[in-house]
């Protein structure tokens, strides 16, 4: 059962349509995705309701599961605890804090603050320290490996320090338009190219079924 984590339509940054997303996602083999939109305190709300909407609507039909998710970014860190916490109490079943990518700028001192606020995953933390991975592995936050260009090109050294210190790790495509979205062969070769084993992967597949089908089973 393979998971995208990381999904985002032009109800944040991206250019395709949520729909469009989750048809492609049914069509590339997907079982799950989660649709983190870039959110702040002013369009966590909007955004979790639209996507809850979409959810209700065309999950059967695609048989797909869709995860309500937001990504919190440009957030100061020592607001992101407060916005975890809030993000979750306005229906998040994920939240992913945008970290410090390679790819673009998050405030120095995100990752570890996002780890601390509990999130679920940090996406694309670049090139964190050993304080951090470490930190993650005590919390269960997965770090997030990706095919973004730019932010993917930290991936083996993400991956490296989760290994070493048992961090948990989700790999998606961080797609923004349908011609992005990787099927499970395209999500394996960015975990294999990050440096992981066979087993490795399948127990990534493993933890991000679980992660998009948490909320389910509750």
């Amino acid at each position: 059962m393979i998971a995208d984590l990381c999904l985002h339509s032009c109800l944040s940054d991206g250019r395709s349509t949520p729909a469009a997303m989750l048809a492609r996602a049914h069509m590339l083999g997907l079982r799950a995705v989660a649709l983190a939109e870039h959110a702040d305190k002013t369009t966590i709300a909007r955004v979790l309701e639209r996507i809850r909407e979409l959810a209700g609507a065309y999950s059967a039909l695609w048989d797909l599961v869709v995860v309500p998710a937001v990504e919190l970014t440009g957030v100061p860190p020592a607001a992101l605890a407060e916005e975890v916490l809030r993000a979750r109490a306005l229906g998040a079943d994920l939240v992913l804090v945008h970290g410090e990518g390679m790819g673009e700028t998050a405030a120095p001192g995100t990752n570890l603050a996002a780890i601390e606020a509990g999130a679920d995953i940090l996406a694309h933390p670049g090139l964190m320290g050993e304080t951090e991975a470490a930190r993650a592995a005590q919390t269960k936050t997965a770090l997030m490996l990706t095919a973004r260009p730019g932010h993917c090109l930290a991936n083996g050294h993400v991956w490296r320090l989760a290994r070493h210190y048992g961090a948990p790790v989700v790999v998606t495509s961080g797609a923004h338009q349908e011609g992005e979205l990787l099927g499970p062969g395209g999500l394996r070769a960015v975990a294999l190219g990050a440096g992981m084993e066979e087993r490795e992967w399948r127990t990534c597949q493993t933890y991000g079924w679980v992660l998009a089908c948490r909320e389910l089973t509750v």
